[in-house]
Parts: C-alpha cells; structure tokens; sequence
C-alpha cells in the first residue's frame, strides 16, 4: 500500500507510529502513538462504519415450507459474512449502468435444500450457499492484479466465511420431514454507514490513558477506587502516575490502544489499510473542494449574504407593495395579503386578495364572483 509521505521509513518521530503487539487470521491488537486523539478517532470511526465489504441485500424466496418466516431467514442471510476479497473491483450497484445488477455489481448466491423423507432433522448451514456460476464469468474485472496479493487467503469473493471447526458456518434453519428451502440471494457492495451487516469488524477495542491522568473519566466508586476500578492491562505500556504530582492541565493524549476485530470477511491488516485509504480519500475531497474556490466566488458569495450582491425574492415583502416582479409580490397570480395591488386571480374576482375578499375586510370580504358562488360567510365573517 503506498501512501505518499507514510510510505517510508522514518527515524524520527514525526507521524503517527503502530507498534503491533498480537496479531492472528481475525484481530489486531496494536499501539497507534505519536498522533492526536481527533485522528485517532477518526481512523476508528471509518474502519467501523466506511470500508466496504460484501453482503447479502436481496433474497428471492421460491419455496420455504420450514416453520421460519420469509423475513426472518432475509434476515439471517443478510448477516452471513461473505468473502470480499478484491472487493475494489466491484462496483457500487449505483454507480454501475445495468438495470437492476450485473456481474460488475453483485454476486448471485443460491441455497437448495429439502427434507424428503428423512425423520432426522436436517440443519442448513451457511456453507449451503453456493455461488451461481451461470451468473459469473471467468472474465478478470479491472484492477484484479493490484488487489489480489493482500487477501490470498480468502475463498472467492462472495463466499460464506466459514471459520467454525465443524466447516459448517451459521446455522440458518431446520428442515424436518417434507420441508424444503430454495431460494436465490444477491450479494452487493456497501458500507456499514448503510446497514451494521456490511460492517467489517465484529468489535473495535479504543483506550486511552488507562491510568486516567488526564481525568477525562469520572470514575463513580463506593468505598475503594482501585478495587472497584481495575486498570486495564494497557496500563503496563505506561508509567503510573506519582503521588503528588500535580496535574497538567495542558496535557494531551498521545498514546492509543486498539484491538481490532474482524468478522473474517478480510484479513485485519487490510481492513487497517482501507480504512485509511477511505479517510485519505475524503480529506482529499475535503481539500479539493476548499481549493477549487478562487476569490472572485469568494467575494461574490460575501457579497450576496451582505446584500450588495443578486437578489432573491424578497419574503418578507408580503403586502404587494414593493414585490413587483417577485415570486411572492403584488405581480402575482394570487395577489398580496392586503388586496391593495392584487389582480384577477383563480379564486376571487377584481382587486382582491387570493381568498376573496378586499383589504382584509373579511372572509367574504366583497363576496366576490368565485368558482364556488358566493361564500358562505358573508361580509361580515371573519377568519
């Protein structure tokens, strides 16, 4: 992964800094220090809510004669992880120009199982779900080569992650004798912004300062703190604080512990990476944006909020008086409030407002010549 200026080594302490302490096929648990919080944070919301991964999103049931709703096992099937690996090159199912989806957009998964005559019940589990080959195509997508190197270890995309040590994977439902279950689900690209099932972690452990020397936390006790509040065991990677030092009201957070908890659908490492990237590309954006304005729009923008600048309608010019040629003025199809420049409009007749009526006098006002008659209130009603 290259990421400009994070992209080499460093033996200064001039950015953010990973020490990783354990790592295995799912988590991560890691240091990330010489940085601020707002970062840090940051990092953690878009790896949770903004790297995209694979999920079931729609389900055409055929047959289901098993005692479990439709919408519950839609349900159950949508939290299967599936594998995203090279998900890059999958599209969004809106970006893409087919009509409803395709294979550049989606995967087709579909599930056949049926208790004929068995009087043992038959248990389906996620590895019953297979991918529709009729559906794929032995074409490689763009940007296939760039991508396959970091998730290797993953079955193809669209597949059920299954990592229990049966092989079995989730247990969606039971069949017993004379029940049977068909259906076709398609799988698309999302994030968890969307829905939690496209969230690529299962937890996302975030501590700092565990011995609470900032006081960020206001730790309620009974009787005795240290026993009622016991320190973590990120507490080892920092000094205690002394008896009687004095607290530092400028002092920061620097140090960050996190325990990174993946689902299976993409190896920790490159959930890291992703979620980097994807802040990368919104902070360019950001930037983008910022820089594409020049000073003429600038100043033109200063000037219509100080009103030296294009007009809009005026609002508040209700009673017809000085609206002429507005949206809301007198030159209106339905006239001012007051009657007072008002034309002929689709409900009231002569110099009268949209109600009928003149100058305010009154519903009926001069109970004027309108689709309905004359009105029912006379001129002496009132509103």
């Amino acid at each position: 992964m290259e990421y400009d200026q994070y992209n080499t080594l460093d033996t200064e302490d001039s950015g953010p800094r990973i020490v990783i302490r354990d790592t295995n096929r799912t988590t991560a648990n890691f240091v990330l220090s010489n940085t601020s919080l707002a970062l840090a944070n940051s990092v953690r919301r878009t790896i949770m809510a903004e790297v995209p991964t694979l999920a079931i999103d729609l389900v055409e049931i055929e047959s289901n004669t098993s005692v479990l709703a439709d919408e519950f096992l839609a349900h159950r099937l949508g939290l299967i992880p599936l594998s995203a690996k090279n998900i890059d090159d999958l599209l969004y199912t809106r970006d893409c120009d087919c009509d409803q989806y395709c294979e550049n957009c989606a995967v087709i998964l579909r599930l056949n199982a049926s208790n004929r005559s068995s009087d043992e019940i038959v248990k389906v589990f996620a590895k019953d779900l297979y991918i529709d080959s009729a559906f794929s195509t032995s074409r490689t997508p763009y940007g296939a080569a760039a991508s396959a190197a970091i998730d290797d270890n993953l079955p193809p995309r669209g597949e059920p992650v299954v990592m229990d040590p049966e092989g079995q994977g989730a247990l969606l439902c039971k069949l017993r004798r004379g029940q049977e279950l068909k259906l076709r689900c398609i799988a698309k690209k999302g994030i968890a912004k969307e829905h939690a099932k496209w969230m690529p972690t299962a937890a996302m452990g975030f501590e700092y300062d565990p011995h609470n020397k900032l006081r960020h936390a206001d730790l309620w006790y009974e009787s005795d703190k240290v026993e009622e509040w016991p320190e973590s065991k990120n507490a080892q990677w920092e000094e205690p604080p002394q008896e009687g030092e004095v607290f530092d009201y400028d002092a920061e957070p620097n140090q960050y512990y996190i325990n990174l908890e993946g689902t299976g659908v993409m190896p920790p490492d490159q959930i890291m990476h992703s979620g980097i990237r994807v802040l990368q590309q919104k902070l360019a954006t950001l930037i983008q944006e910022l820089s594409g304005v020049d000073q003429n729009s600038t100043n033109n923008l200063s000037n219509n909020y100080l009103g030296n600048g294009g007009q809009s309608p005026d609002m508040m010019d209700m009673a017809g008086a000085g609206g002429a040629g507005t949206a809301y003025g007198g030159n209106t199809t339905y006239g001012d409030i007051n009657g007072a420049g008002g034309f002929t409009t689709p409900y009231a007749g002569g110099a009268t407002s949209a109600w009928g009526g003149g100058a305010g006098a009154g519903a009926g006002g001069a109970g004027g010549a309108t689709p309905y008659g004359a009105t029912p209130y006379g001129r002496s009603g009132n509103w």
